[in-house]
């Protein structure tokens, strides 16, 4: 059993049961360490799937082959139906365009207004006219309740959860069918922890994605998951909806939530 003042489970989100993302017996290694040892995940088109773990348990790694930039040794990554593994580079680029990423970091250009960051991919990745990017980034910031004084800001002069909006709008700007968030809510206070929550729930329900969520954050996960899958030394010990979760009999989930909840 986990701990009596876990975090409640969010409502199961009501989304399609088709895969949008299915990892078969993933395995890599490099050098003499192995760092996935056969990896099994399926998420569902249009639901948040959190991959939860500790440090140095291969989070990132797993999140790099689901958008190509690392090649298994042995296994099947299968975006949207299809396997991305054998595919050139040609294809894997194509099907990028699929994915938005928000960064730790937000990772914005200092040296861009929020609407020429978020405008970016839309320049780089399509021949919109500028009052089609221009209205187009306004949705998009209006969907992240940026209100559009903020758009001639720069990023020194936002907030950190205002960062974190500007990222997400920039990562949908492109309507992707799925959205990676890497750490999103690492080193912030609760409300803007709160706060990035809630925009992980908007860009699930207002536009569909589905989103996979690299983190360590239990209370986090709790809010935002419809499946929570659980690495350790390369392998998902557990994997499920949050409340099978803090039930888990897994040493290493029991450890974790231990851990996790003796220092909040």
């Amino acid at each position: 059993m986990g701990p009596p003042d876990s975090p409640s489970a969010r409502p199961a989100s009501p989304g399609s049961t088709k895969p949008m993302i299915d990892i078969v017996d993933l395995h890599k290694t490099f050098g003499s360490t192995k760092v996935l040892t056969g990896i099994n995940l399926t998420v569902p088109a249009g639901s948040t799937c959190v991959i939860l773990g500790g440090s140095g348990s291969g989070k990132t790694v797993l999140m790099k082959h689901m958008i190509g930039l690392l090649k298994p040794d042995t296994g099947k990554v299968i975006i949207d139906g299809e396997d991305i593994v054998p595919m050139s580079v040609q294809g894997l680029q194509q099907v990028r365009r699929s994915f938005g990423m928000v960064f730790q970091a937000a990772a914005l250009f200092d040296s861009m207004t929020v609407f020429e960051n978020v405008a970016f991919p839309l320049r780089q990745h399509t021949s919109l006219s500028e009052d089609a990017i221009r209205e187009k980034v306004r949705k998009r910031l209006d969907l992240m309740s940026l209100k559009p004084e903020v758009e001639n800001r720069f990023p020194a002069d936002l907030s950190g959860g205002m960062r974190k909006r500007v990222g997400l709008a920039r990562a949908v700007v492109l309507d992707p069918k799925v959205v990676l968030y890497d750490e999103p809510t690492t080193g912030l206070d609760p409300i803007t922890t709160d706060s990035v929550d809630e925009m992980i729930l908007t860009a699930q329900k207002e536009l569909g994605v589905t989103s996979v969520v690299i983190s360590h954050d239990i209370a986090s996960a709790f809010n935002v998951a419809d499946q929570i899958a659980f690495l350790s030394k390369g392998v998902i010990v557990e994997n499920g909806p949050p409340e099978q979760l803090r039930e888990s009999t897994q040493p290493a989930v029991q450890v974790f939530l231990q851990t996790w909840f003796g220092k909040n």
